[in-house]
């Protein structure tokens, strides 16, 4: 029994979404009586989120599926400074013209989960550098900066534990948590937000925007977090043995995506199932229940149901199809990955390992070497223990591709151009 009477609130926490509350009474009452207004931030740090950002999408689509008004706010203004939390060094500063791609990049996923629009409970779409860039900085520290005690910033553990380990900390990035205070004044002034969500490691950054707003005359604001996730053995959520679990299609594959949600420790199907997607809660339960290599199936669902979320219904069930052919039938599924490579190269001979790198199954020859000495690496099934192999055509198959292995569930086809 949850201990919230508003949905929203309700089907956080029966989900598993909540890690801390601001006021935890006032928030509830606030949903139970009026349309809120919410947002989370997100840095464009890269053209693409990843899968550790899913969390946070599927707040902001639970806050309009339970009847409020999301807002994902794009930090242009402040990713020009970066957010020091938790980070050894200082981000690499990046220019204006990458920051407005990398969001554009990270705008195509937002519109899988969320229904934008000018109506009350529509979803928006807001960049801080529009009120961050055009900022006199005398008058902002007059009027801002004044309410900011730096011996408090200073015990605030993003900053403690850089100072602890005596790593520098720019002037710049300090001003980061001034910024982001800020916005979320802004954001109320503008657009009426009341609530800031993020992941529990921005909780000192969001309380300084509740306090800044009471001293600069705002309603009551609030602050709720997400627990940080890592998987049952401590890997870091969105990372994978070949590096990022990026959300856009044009950096990973909708099939690659399913294989990653498909690879899930066996302790955290449940908690996934109820995270990230919106099956019912009795179903995620039988689901769950399910034991021995019955877990697969729950598997296989926690993955089309994620993928079809992101990617739509079509592309996930082919990939699950692709999935099934190839490791339930043994054939070769024109629908994996592929790569293609000049024939005249083909032909006079490719070494395995320059091929691993190419069709993006290992970063480097070295990395590839140690797949082969591992014994994890198959040409058109075959299991390859030289790793100075040549692929040549007449490894081409019937069905005009050359199949690389990597364990059992990572394919990719040459394709001869």
């Amino acid at each position: 029994m949850s201990r919230f009477k508003s949905d929203f609130l309700r089907v956080l926490d029966e989900r598993g979404f909540i890690h801390q509350v601001s006021d935890e009474t006032g928030l509830d009452e606030l949903f139970c009586k009026e349309t809120v207004s919410a947002y989370i931030g997100f840095d464009p740090t890269a053209a693409s989120l990843h899968a550790g950002g899913l969390i946070q999408i599927m707040m902001l689509y639970w806050m309009q599926k339970t009847g409020h008004r999301p807002v994902a706010l794009m930090g242009g203004g402040t990713g020009m400074v970066g957010d020091p939390s938790f980070k050894d060094e200082a981000r690499k500063l990046m220019t204006p013209e990458t920051i407005q791609s990398n969001i554009d990049g990270i705008k195509q996923v937002f519109a899988n989960y969320l229904t934008f629009g000018d109506g009350p409970r529509d979803a928006l779409m807001v960049n801080n550098a529009e009120w961050l860039l055009p900022l006199n900085y005398l008058e902002f520290l007059r009027d801002v900066g004044q309410h900011f005690s730096v011996n408090r910033m200073l015990s605030f553990d993003s900053v403690k534990q850089r100072l602890d380990r005596e790593q520098s900390l720019s002037f710049l990035e300090f001003n980061y948590m001034i910024l982001q205070a800020y916005d979320f004044v802004e954001l109320n002034k503008r657009y009426g937000l009341r609530l800031q969500m993020g992941g529990s490691d921005q909780w000192g950054n969001i309380i300084n925007g509740l306090d800044l707003g009471h001293r600069m005359g705002t309603p009551q604001l609030y602050a709720l977090t997400s627990p940080l996730l890592t998987t049952a053995s401590g890997a870091k959520m969105g990372k994978s043995m070949n590096g990022a679990v990026w959300l856009n299609a044009d950096m990973l594959s909708a099939y690659d995506f399913w294989q990653y949600w498909r690879n899930t420790e066996d302790a955290d199907v449940e908690r996934f199932l109820k995270l990230y997607t919106t099956l019912p809660l009795d179903e995620v339960a039988r689901l769950a229940a399910l034991a021995g290599s019955e877990i697969n199936e729950a598997k296989k669902v926690l993955a089309t149901e994620i993928t079809a979320m992101l990617h739509g219904r079509a592309a996930a069930e082919q990939a699950a199809e692709t999935a099934r052919k190839t490791f339930e039938e043994g054939t070769t599924a024109d629908t994996l990955p592929s790569v293609s490579i000049d024939g005249a190269t083909l032909a006079a001979g490719v070494g395995i390992l320059s091929l691993f790198v190419t069709a993006g199954l290992a970063a480097s020859n070295g990395e590839a070497r140690r797949h082969v000495q591992g014994g994890a690496v198959r040409v058109n099934d075959q299991p390859v223990s030289d790793d100075r192999r040549l692929i040549t055509s007449a490894d081409v198959t019937a069905d005009g591709v050359v199949k690389l292995s990597l364990g059992k569930k990572k394919h990719v086809l040459v394709r001869p151009a």
